[in-house]
């Protein structure tokens, strides 16, 4: 692929992020990151997150009570939040961490940027609304034993498909906003995960040896 920085801004095509970023990762990020304002990036996730928020619903079981609408208008209401905070802090540690490699990325191009990794889950949408009206049943409770509904296959399938390729979107991103390799992308995300997961074990593990210890006092 050809390097996107290397195209006089003036000549830069017109980029539409919905539809470009499926085929042309690299090129999109640099177009939203140039050409695109924070508020862009915050109506992106203000969007995606609402296929993303539908998407983890699978298997909770007390959300089974609730009208499909006010579950809909919740994940309406709150995917902006989880969108914002969610981003930026993958954007902080995307920022950090890209350091350890020389990269020249600010704060700002990462967030803008990892704002795209949110639009391949507004596919997302109506697969899960319809799964949703149709068959909540089978959404809701991990231990439903009825026949799965039609939508349950192409819904998981293409639940898998879409964070695959919004995690290549996001290595895409940082390589992009970072000028940097695409493996010290891979790796800027790979190292922070390590840690954070280590620090979570430590965590878990502290809390249940005290939890332990006060059990047999």
């Amino acid at each position: 692929m050809d390097n996107y920085n290397e195209t006089p801004q003036e000549e830069r095509p017109k980029l539409n992020p919905f539809l470009s970023v499926w085929l042309h990762p690299k090129q999109t990020a640099r177009y939203i990151i140039g050409e695109k304002t924070i508020g862009f990036a915050i109506f992106v996730l203000s969007i995606g997150y609402i296929g993303s928020i539908l998407s983890g619903v699978v298997d909770i079981e007390f959300l089974g009570g609730m009208a499909p609408w006010l579950l809909v208008l919740i994940c309406i209401i709150s995917a902006p939040i989880v969108g914002i905070v969610s981003t930026a802090f993958s954007a902080l540690i995307a920022w950090l961490f890209g350091k350890l490699f020389k990269g020249t990325g600010t704060y700002s191009d990462l967030f803008k940027g990892l704002s795209l990794t949110a639009i391949p889950f507004i596919i997302l949408i109506p697969l899960y609304l319809i799964w949703l009206i149709t068959s909540p049943e089978s959404l809701f409770y991990p231990d439903y034993i009825g026949p799965l509904p039609w939508i349950f296959w192409p819904a998981i399938i293409l639940t898998i498909v879409v964070s695959i390729w919004a995690f290549i979107i996001s290595i895409a991103v940082i390589a992009e906003a970072h000028q940097f390799s695409n493996w010290m992308a891979f790796f800027t995300i790979l190292i922070p995960s390590i840690v954070l997961g280590i620090l979570a074990f430590v965590f878990i593990f502290i809390i249940i040896i005290g939890l332990v210890g006060i059990g047999m006092m």
